[in-house]
């Protein structure tokens, strides 16, 4: 008996072992399928070729078919990341994506030249003045849209419903986020806008809610998350902890089961139970959906306007031995109800969408803050 179970073992050893052998030399072949076909290319090509171009080309390639937040940064690239480059360069105050080959706005930031010209959500840039964004990388194509402060660009855009491209003159400046807003709304309703999450994000979140909650009249809350990139996951966590006195707020999840994570809520809601309205839209992505997510699934706010943009992922910036890095998505994050926010985003309780084409956010033009307010006001 001891010896049939061993000669079973023995064998499903030697499978085994055929398996992985039979797979590594599967990855050996495509290696030397890769180089035959860049040898074909360098000889036969119409034109001469930059073979490390190439190779960086077909890495990035590799990173972005697994999705589109992954990407490669040659070392210039990745160099200029890590460089301040206070008052030399000007960007457009846009936070982006790539898909399906072009760039992809997640976001306009307030108050920066993109949203001043115009530029929404969604809108794919198929072109940066005279050069073609097909066939670039994300971080190529965010190269292209630096410059010297005061310089102008053009940018090509396709967005849906609309059936030509439409163009946008913009001129660069120097981007400083002011990341949080606040105000004391008709009715008595305390008004917190945040753009995004940076290092003093929470803080600045807590100084306003203890300012507005000094004033004994305010009697609701409105947090405004639309067209919110994200940023760091720790200030989303503190943001939401203080709308809710306890529960989960949000876990991550990796192929590393030690590296699986769950934050929770501590006691102590900031604006004691008050009525809250978040608002959100298809800019509101990653740390926003993650506050928003939270705070619907513990029935803490009500969720106002449009679907949110879906980026549940986590990414990691990994350096290589050359030099530049790679960005890689290593995780996910999960709401408290256990729903994955990749793709799919979350919903909103009541939809709005924007109503007008000169729609601005806190203008005459926001039906979406309109109806938040008369819904408090009952």
């Amino acid at each position: 008996m001891i010896k049939k179970s061993l000669g079973i073992l023995l064998l499903f050893s030697v499978v085994c072992l055929d398996s992985v052998n039979s797979a590594e030399k599967d990855i050996y072949k495509k290696i030397d399928l890769f180089g035959e076909v860049l040898e074909k290319i360098n000889k036969e090509y119409v034109d001469e070729i930059d073979q490390s171009e190439s190779m960086d080309s077909a890495i990035n390639g590799l990173l972005q078919s697994l999705d589109p937040y992954s990407a490669y940064m040659s070392p210039e690239i990745f160099n200029e990341m890590q460089t301040e480059t206070s008052g030399e360069f000007g960007g457009l105050g846009i936070e982006v994506s790539m898909e399906s080959g072009v760039v992809k706005v997640i976001s306009p930031i307030d108050d920066t030249p993109a949203s001043r010209a115009g530029i929404k959500a969604g809108d794919y840039i198929v072109k940066i003045d005279d050069t073609q964004v097909q066939g670039k990388s994300l971080a190529e194509a965010v190269d292209l849209m630096r410059g010297p402060v005061g310089s102008g660009i053009e940018l090509t855009i396709r967005r849906r419903g609309e059936k030509k491209a439409l163009k946008f003159n913009i001129t660069r400046e120097i981007i400083q986020i002011a990341s949080v807003k606040s105000d004391l709304l008709e009715d008595n309703i305390g008004y917190i806008r945040l753009t995004s999450f940076n290092d003093n994000s929470g803080k600045q979140i807590e100084k306003e809610i203890k300012k507005l909650e000094k004033n004994k009249k305010v009697k609701s809350y409105i947090l405004d998350l639309r067209n919110n990139p994200g940023g760091l996951l720790s200030q989303a966590i503190k943001i939401t902890d203080f709308f809710l006195d306890n529960g989960e707020i949000v876990s991550t999840k990796s192929r590393k089961p030690s590296e699986n994570r769950r934050w929770f809520a501590k006691q102590g809601d900031l604006t004691n139970g008050k009525t809250l309205i978040v608002l959100i839209n298809y800019g509101s992505a990653s740390a926003s959906e993650i506050v928003a997510g939270a705070l619907k699934d513990h029935k803490r706010a009500i969720l106002l306007g449009e679907n949110s943009f879906g980026k549940g992922s986590v990414q990691s910036i990994i350096p290589l031995k050359n030099d530049g890095a790679i960005r890689l998505t290593v995780a996910k994050y999960y709401l408290p109800s256990g729903k994955s926010i990749s793709d799919v985003g979350v919903s909103p309780d009541i939809d709005i969408s924007e109503e007008t084409d000169d729609f601005k956010i806190k203008t005459d033009t926001d039906n979406q803050l309109s109806y938040a307010i008369k819904l408090l006001n009952g």
